[in-house]
Order: structure tokens, then sequence, then C-alpha cells
């Protein structure tokens, strides 16, 4: 049978899930996917993400790719996935890939942003699910020189769990772009890499906190870097703060010319 690989955009709210990742007897974003593609390609279909998204964790540009029989469109995929998928889940957005698409390995780059209010109504229940809440009054100039040392290529051994990578992995990253901005009633910080390690992005905000909440010193997110352990950083931050925003890959990869969601 003839098929097409398409790259779906998907957008999830991660309090209904335990994770991106497919597991027994729980919910997960993988898992709510694939029922949904299962019925409509009447065969079970693998739902490949570009990350693995932890509990809590939110995305509103998460890449997923699958490989579905040729008479599904990309359109009509995507229309006929949002009638039967939960209300915590929307395909925002649908591309035929060429063959050669992987969403995780073929990702030039990922983007993740973090949300944090500062003001008062940060705690109101319609914000305090999907930002978290500053516990104390921040300092933005120290945020900033903070994430100013992050672009370029370093070792994050201290700013991922240990054990999770590679026995033989570097922890090298390289951060293309990393910088805090305003947003109403509060910051968000913007980070984007070639590639994540298990809660780095939630271990870099919860350091930068520290340090513009006065709990810690000026530089420490620069002392850190190329660390050769995790001892001294700070607690992640709360997932429920972090969204997955974009994921880039090669413009060769499109069967046509991609519209930037």
């Amino acid at each position: 049978m003839e098929s097409r690989t398409i790259q779906l955009v998907v957008h999830y709210d991660g309090r209904a899930f335990k994770g991106w990742q497919r597991q027994p007897d729980v919910p997960s974003v993988q898992g709510a996917l694939e029922t949904v593609l299962g019925r409509l390609c009447q065969a079970p279909v693998t739902a490949l993400g570009a990350g693995r998204t932890d509990a809590g964790v939110h995305a509103t540009g998460q890449s997923v790719g699958v490989i579905v029989p040729a008479r599904w469109t990309p359109a009509a995929l995507r229309r006929a996935m949002n009638a039967l998928l939960p209300e915590s889940v929307w395909v925002a957005d649908a591309h035929e890939m060429l063959p050669a698409f992987h969403a995780r390995y073929s990702a030039e780059s990922r983007r993740y942003r973090y949300l944090v209010g500062v003001d008062e109504a940060a705690r109101s229940p319609f914000r305090r699910h999907f930002e978290w809440a500053a516990p104390g009054p921040v300092d933005p100039s120290l945020l900033t020189a903070e994430a100013a040392a992050l672009p370029g290529e370093h070792g994050f051994r201290a700013f991922a769990v240990k054990g999770t990578a590679p026995a033989d992995d570097d922890h090298r990253c390289r951060i293309v772009a990393a910088h805090w901005e305003p947003r109403p009633g509060g910051l968000a910080f913007v980070v984007e890499a070639n590639r994540f390690l298990h809660h780095m992005v939630r271990f870099l905000v919860g350091t930068m906190m520290d340090v513009a909440l006065g709990r810690r010193p000026a530089g420490t997110v620069g002392a850190l870097l190329d660390a050769p352990d995790n001892r001294d950083v700070s607690v992640p931050a709360p997932p429920h703060g972090l969204y997955l925003e974009r994921v880039m890959y090669p413009a060769t990869l499109y069967a046509a010319p991609a519209v930037t969601v």
C-alpha cells in the first residue's frame, strides 16, 4: 500500500498527561495521537515526537512524524484527527514530508519557552496552571545577565538529570539563542538549541530564578557550565511553566514549501 509521510504540529495541555511517551495504563500524548491515528487508518500507526516532554509540560509546537496511507492528505488528516482527539490536544498544522524525514533526528534545533508570572494575578486559577508564579520579587536584570552566559556550545552535566543520557554522551549542547523577555504580567525565558537534556530548561530556569530572587550569587549559571556533575544546580522550575514552542527542520525535507506556524 502506498504511504505518505506527514509532520503534525501539535499543541497540548500537559496537565492531562503523564508526559509525551506512551506508557501502559496512564494517559500520554503519544498514546492519544496513536489511538486516533489507528482508528482513522484502521491499523497501528506510530507517532514519533521530536522530543519527550515530561508530565505537566505543555507544547505549542511539538513536531510529530507519522506514516499513513497515501489517501490521507495533510489537510484531511488534520481535520479528521481534530474531530476525534481529546480537547487537551490539537493538531495546529500538517505538512507532507519526504520519506527521509525523521521527527527527532532530522531536527536542526528546538525552541522552548518558560513563563514566569511576577504580578499578583499570576496566582489566578486561569494562570497558575500555565506559568510559574514567582515566589518573591524578581530582578529582571539579573535574569538577563545569567542568560547571557548560555549562547554557544557548552557541557550541561550540571543542568541535567544524572543517568538519563548514555554513559558516553558528552552532554554538550549548542545554544543558538537564550534570553528573557517581558510579557504581560511577567517574563518569558526563550531558549533554542540543537539538543536538550532531561530537565535542562527547568534546571536553567530554577537556577536563574534563584539568582534573581537573591538566593544565589550573580554568575552562578556561567560558573556551572561545563561542570562535571549536577550537585550544585538549583531545584528545577515546575513543569507547568514550560512549553515546547517550535522544532526547526531543513527546508529540503518538505515535500512542499512549509508555512511557518
